[in-house]
């Protein structure tokens, strides 16, 4: 993503971790010491580098409902039982890799909506390539949803990206008349924003 190499340091920390040297690493997802696929069929493996304020992934995962259903149940084996294929997986709940690399496929990306960074794509969703990528999402969350619940959620995220694009610009232009009135000061120290991205008062 061209448009994340170019953003500061501090927001491109967690991507250069594993995508400056030999990306697309077995060892990154699958243990060094214990090449077992059910250990890499576990969402923690993803935690090693979607989370922090670049991404938040992991995240959002651990706190949304599927999340919490992995948290509770993933030392059941009836409930998720990661020595089966996930071509074969019939979790209680999804896992990142269920939908991400459902059937077992390594390109996690093909099962993904392509939302950036708050309004940084304003891709047109209804181009056809976006429209097969949208309808393969669907197909996923309707292995437990119905596809109606799918593509209203969908529609949902859609409407959110709008509104924080709206929001992103709308902070562009108070920074830019805070320049232009001479005010564009740097953010004082004890005001500063610590490695979460919250602000640390004194």
């Amino acid at each position: 993503c061209a448009w994340s190499i170019e953003r500061p340091p501090g927001d491109t920390a967690g991507c250069a971790f594993c995508h400056t040297s030999s990306e697309e690493r077995c060892s990154t997802c699958h243990q060094r010491h214990q090449f077992d696929p059910a250990v890499a069929r576990h969402s923690e493996q993803c935690k090693a580098c979607h989370w922090g304020k670049d991404h938040r992934d992991w995240e959002a995962y651990d706190i949304s409902i599927h999340g919490v259903v992995y948290q509770v149940n993933k030392w059941n084996p009836t409930e998720f039982d990661f020595s089966k294929k996930l071509s074969d997986a019939d979790y209680v709940g999804p896992t990142c890799q269920y939908c991400h690399m459902r059937g077992g496929h390594h390109n996690v990306q093909r099962l993904s909506t392509v939302y950036t960074s708050m309004g940084m794509s304003n891709a047109d969703r209804g181009a056809p390539l976006w429209k097969e990528k949208r309808d393969t999402w669907v197909s996923v969350c309707d292995d437990c949803h119905s596809p109606r619940f799918a593509r209203e959620n969908l529609q949902a995220m859609d409407e959110a990206c709008k509104d924080a694009g709206l929001k992103y610009t709308e902070t562009f232009k108070v920074a830019e008349n805070l320049m232009l009135d001479g005010m564009g000061e740097p953010m004082p120290k004890d005001l500063a924003p610590d490695w979460s991205g919250q602000h640390i008062w004194s």
